[in-house]
């Protein structure tokens, strides 16, 4: 028998109801700020990523599913959604309108890691992007839009932690300091290569004998020029201002080349160090002219879907998703099966989720499969219910049965479930 190839996994219910409920939590926020969706390829050209993430990170040199197509095109797996999404923009002429441009995305990334609980190979995040702006009010909008999603999932440990990774002003002189103080370390060849090509990805080396090294690094905020200072106190004013506590971190860095300025991670503890991160982001305010766009200062998220998951189980959380079936209809008989077929569907039409029972199944095993669904009614009728108009409405909580008009059914259904009915 096939199985899911290592690293990935399946989305079946109940669990891919929970997932369906978290990119709906997390994605409200934005919607509601007047954020457009915006859908991308699953596969771009290669050099986007090599290009836009940076050839020295791991994401390019280890962890990319790139391929030549039989028309010999260089493609890649997308390994994350920013690059793309700044793609389509530009493609599009978003950035000749109005600006910023907000957008918001959701969908399946890949990247070729070591599998383990809260890293996969394949995983979806949910993303938002504010294209064509440099005013620090958008870096905190993100951060607060993102928080409220959590919150709204009912996540009480998810911690925001904030550093600046300055401009194109004050990151040589930074740079210059970073790569001094590396060359006086014992690195391995791989790491001192990396440390001459783009040394801040050493900070982001996770081996503990690499960040015990790195003790006495220089840190970033000690380079910062004053326009740089100023956006990131902006930030941090507009963020208290708000009610969203944060931590500063002067060592956070993220994966990806492009980030200047504003950097930032939701993280949550319960998920272990490792795996703590649940989302993040930051500024890229050169990724345009890198994938040979106009200068377009931008800022965006994205937010882990399966590690927002694992931060509820964490918490103790009740899994979200939809609660079950409200009616379930159990025709007995042929007349009966195509007389409640069309129940079920003005039912539905009006909201109400229902399901009907067919392959035939007797009155024991339909009811049983009305239980399993967890409706809260079941409708049952044969020949001799319809015969006199009517059909039994049964409460499958009490057990307490009608008969009911069918001309009345959709109303009293409606009355007996109150609240519960889904809007049109």
């Amino acid at each position: 028998m096939f199985r899911a190839p290592k690293g990935t996994f399946d989305l079946v219910p109940p669990r891919a109801e929970a997932i369906l409920a978290v990119r709906e939590a997390m994605s409200d926020a934005v919607r509601r700020a007047g954020f457009g969706y915006v859908e991308t390829p699953s596969f771009e050209d290669t050099q986007l990523f090599v290009r836009g993430v940076g050839e020295s990170t791991d994401v390019v040199t280890k962890e990319m599913y790139s391929f030549t197509t039989r028309g010999g095109d260089d493609v890649t797996l997308r390994p994350e959604g920013t690059a793309p999404v700044l793609r389509a923009a530009l493609e599009g002429n978003l950035h000749r309108g109005s600006l910023p441009v907000k957008l918001w995305y959701s969908g399946s990334y890949y990247r070729y890691e070591r599998p383990q609980k809260g890293r996969y190979r394949h995983f979806s995040q949910v993303g938002a992007e504010v294209l064509g702006t440099e005013d620090p009010a958008n870096d905190a909008e993100l951060i607060v839009l993102a928080m409220d999603g959590y919150r709204s999932l009912g996540l009480t440990g998810v911690r925001v932690v904030i550093n600046s990774l300055g401009s194109e002003e004050s990151r040589p002189a930074y740079r210059s300091a970073l790569q001094e103080f590396l060359r006086g370390l014992d690195l391995d060849d791989e790491t001192a290569k990396r440390a001459e090509l783009n040394p801040l990805r050493v900070l982001d080396d996770k081996r503990p004998e690499i960040q015990a090294a790195l003790t006495d690094a220089p840190l970033m905020s000690d380079f910062l020029s004053k326009s740089d200072l100023d956006h990131h106190d902006t930030v941090r004013t507009l963020l208290a201002d708000a009610g969203v506590a944060f931590e500063d971190d002067a060592r956070l860095v993220r994966g990806l080349d492009y980030y200047s300025r504003t950097l930032f991670e939701f993280v949550h503890d319960g998920l272990g160090a490792a795996q703590s991160a649940i989302g993040g982001g930051g500024r890229y305010d050169g990724l345009s002219e890198l994938i040979g766009g106009p200068r377009l200062p931008s800022v965006g998220w994205a937010l882990g879907v399966e590690r927002t998951l694992l931060a509820m189980e964490a918490e103790g959380l009740p899994l979200p998703g939809e609660t079950g079936l409200d009616v379930y209809a159990v025709p007995l008989g042929e007349e009966a099966a195509r007389q409640l077929f069309g129940v079920v569907t003005e039912l539905r039409r009006a909201g109400i989720r229902a399901d009907l029972a067919t392959g035939g199944r007797g009155l024991k095993g339909a009811m049983k499969a009305a239980d399993r669904s967890g409706a809260r009614l079941a409708i049952v009728a044969g020949e001799r219910d319809l015969s006199a108009g009517v059909a039994q409405l049964k409460d499958l909580q009490t057990g307490d049965q009608r008969p009911v008009p069918l001309a009345e059914l959709q109303n009293t259904i409606r009355t007996e479930l109150g609240g519960s009915v889904q809007a049109n």
